[in-house]
């Protein structure tokens, strides 16, 4: 996994318009997976577009999510 926000950003921005899944901490045992398009990337934050159920929504995360693993990110 990268090792600081700028290799982050880097990955994320070589893999746009990419399918992703991110699975985010909940706390205590508990996980939540999404799946979408990898939509944007700005300065701290990535977007994702999610497609559930019919209905497309959107989603942010940060960088700092991913590299402190409370969010995970697959493509």
């Amino acid at each position: 996994m990268p090792k600081d926000l700028i290799e982050i950003k880097s990955l994320l921005d070589d893999k746009l318009g990419e399918e992703i899944v991110v699975t985010v901490q909940m706390g205590r045992k508990k996980k939540r997976e999404r799946r979408g398009t990898l939509a944007e990337t700005y300065r701290s934050i990535f977007i994702v577009d999610l497609n559930e159920d019919n209905n497309i929504d959107r989603v942010s995360f940060s960088y700092r999510d991913v590299l402190t693993n409370a969010v995970e990110i697959e493509f």
